[in-house]
């Protein structure tokens, strides 16, 4: 296993000379060659252009017709948020994880599942604890991995057994979604489907995709099978609730925590939209708003240790031979707080990515989505979901710490703040 630190490193490798090797840390351990994440070469290759497809269509991309339509799934699910708190009282103080994980979950749920569950749904409370809790267990995977013995102890049996268990529950949820899913096409019209006009999620879609290839059975057997179905719903819900909830529970966190930067943002917003409900094209008029969530992506990067890669060939990589195989961890962390690029990088200061003309600036060494073909697909409707919740929310509420909170965090696959209260008090309509 060879570890890499550098931004340099990373930007001369991970674009070519190397892949995914997820599969090589999870596989042995949960049995899993699908999906996204772990897929590798041809699987990959064409699962990717289909997610890639599907959020263009959906309004999850830079460009596409359906953007506006993604921004308002968005907004109804913060204002449901705001809502929620404003019930609360005056000056509610709560962990924000539940109420913002069922707000950015419906999000991802209608994207993926075309369906949204209640608050107190038992499927959907079971759906977000196994979410939870398997974040934090799918580490132990790794270390199976390396120490397969480890499987017979029983901390590391019962993880592995939960984590099995809940797979095999959640597919059968999944089952009864794509049912529901399939059902709905088959009462559709063909012309009603066709150029996937009134294809709405990423489940209807697959299933469109395996209906117009249906001439070819062996192409769906290899690349859209039960399977892979399940693996790809799971990775694309999963991965981009917990990273971008994350992110989103940092922000605001930062911002209780420097209420000083958070009126200057506030300010900002009002200024720019006067009480209006924002949208993404605010948010070129909005520069401290997209460096405070810039910041909080550097300053603690979701994903700390990357997503594993593999080299897939012998490389020399600074003077290091690494066979083929070997399974290469790209530390994001040292990147982002490496003390040669940014100055005094255990700061929370937003205005390292604002230039002298008041303009957002990226370091090329920033890279909260990795780079290289493997970066995350869903980078911008990341983007969208953070910049239009943290607004919303910034416009209703100011955010201050009930205590003081340890900011070291604690790690699974993504690092994830470690519980707090935030006191939520309603502002007015003129943001006092």
């Amino acid at each position: 296993m060879a570890n890499f630190y550098g931004f340099d490193t990373f930007s001369r490798t991970l674009p070519c000379r190397v892949d995914s090797s997820s599969k090589q840390k999870l596989e042995k351990a949960v049995s899993i060659r699908k999906g996204l994440i772990c897929a590798e070469g041809e699987l990959w290759k064409e699962q990717r252009r289909f997610v890639h497809h599907c959020l263009r269509e959906f309004g999850g991309s830079k460009i596409g017709h359906q953007r506006k339509k993604m921004e308002s799934l968005i907004m109804e699910n913060v204002t449901n948020f705001v809502k929620y708190v404003q019930d609360l009282g005056e000056k509610p103080v709560l962990d924000p994880l539940e109420p913002l994980r069922h707000s950015v979950g419906s999000v991802m749920n209608m994207l993926v599942f075309g369906k949204s569950w209640s608050r107190d749904d038992k499927v959907w409370k079971w759906l977000q604890h196994l979410q939870e809790e398997g974040t934090q267990l799918i580490g132990v995977a790794g270390a199976l991995n390396f120490l397969p013995f480890l499987r017979y102890f029983p901390k590391y049996k019962k993880s592995m057994d939960f984590l099995l268990d809940g797979k095999l529950k959640t597919h059968k949820i999944y089952q009864e979604i794509i049912d529901e899913q399939a059902k709905y096409l088959k009462n559709q019209t063909l012309d009603s489907l066709d150029d996937n006009k009134n294809i709405t999620n990423l489940t209807q879609a697959f299933l469109m995709e395996r209906h117009k290839l249906e001439h070819n059975p062996g192409f769906v057997q290899k690349f859209y099978n039960d399977q892979q179905f399940y693996h790809l719903l799971a990775d694309i819900f999963g991965a981009g609730l917990d990273t971008t909830l994350t992110t989103l529970r940092w922000y605001l966190l930062y911002l209780a925590k420097h209420t000083a930067i958070q009126t200057n943002i506030r300010a900002e917003i009002q200024a720019v939209l006067q009480n209006q409900a924002p949208t993404m094209e605010d948010i070129s008029h909005l520069p401290l708003v997209e460096a405070s969530i810039y910041e909080t992506q550097r300053i603690r990067s979701v994903v700390p240790v990357g997503i594993p890669h593999g080299a897939m060939e012998d490389v020399f990589v600074d003077g290091y031979w690494i066979p083929k195989g070997s399974m290469i961890v790209p530390l994001q962390w040292a990147v982002h707080m490496d003390e040669s690029v940014w100055k005094d990088p255990d700061v929370f200061n937003p205005g390292r990515f604002i230039n002298e003309e008041g303009k957002v600036v990226r370091n090329a060494h920033f890279m909260p989505y990795q780079i290289g073909k493997r970066m995350c697909v869903g980078d911008e409707l990341a983007r969208m979901i953070l910049c239009l919740f943290g607004i919303t929310i910034i416009q209703n509420f100011s955010l201050k710490l009930e205590n003081d909170v340890n900011l070291t965090g604690q790690c699974g696959i993504t690092l994830n703040p470690k519980p707090h209260k935030l006191i939520f008090e309603r502002l007015n309509e003129t943001g006092l």
